[in-house]
């Protein structure tokens, strides 16, 4: 695992399993770089290649990091990559349900 992006109490790192972890509070401050970093770390990997996204360390509603999952889903899409799974924290699986998205994404189970 490594760090990608660390900044204003927001934290993305590289899982042990292709994937990208973010923990802290994404706001619209730090979206635009975190989403930066996650898509050159994706552009960094095999086509084919699954990858999954854990948002669970994500404590409040966030439409900023919603914006994010999003452009990593599109970028990772774009790069020939298999999204395989998204966990979401609890608010945000409630947002992400409310806009309609839960149905686009491969969302983990839990609980």
């Amino acid at each position: 695992m490594s760090v990608l992006f660390d900044r204003q109490g927001t934290r993305l790192e590289t899982t042990h399993d292709a994937g990208l972890a973010i923990s802290g509070e994404v706001d619209f401050d730090v979206a635009t770089a975190l989403a930066v970093s996650g898509r050159e770390w994706l552009s960094s990997q095999a086509p084919g290649t699954q990858v999954r996204f854990d948002l669970r360390g994500v404590g409040r509603v966030s439409s900023a990091a919603l914006s994010v999952l999003l452009d990593w889903t599109r970028g990772a899409r774009a790069a020939g990559l298999v999204v395989h799974e998204v966990s979401l924290s609890p608010p945000l699986a409630r947002l992400t349900s409310v806009a309609g998205l839960d149905a686009l994404l491969p969302l983990a189970e839990h609980g």
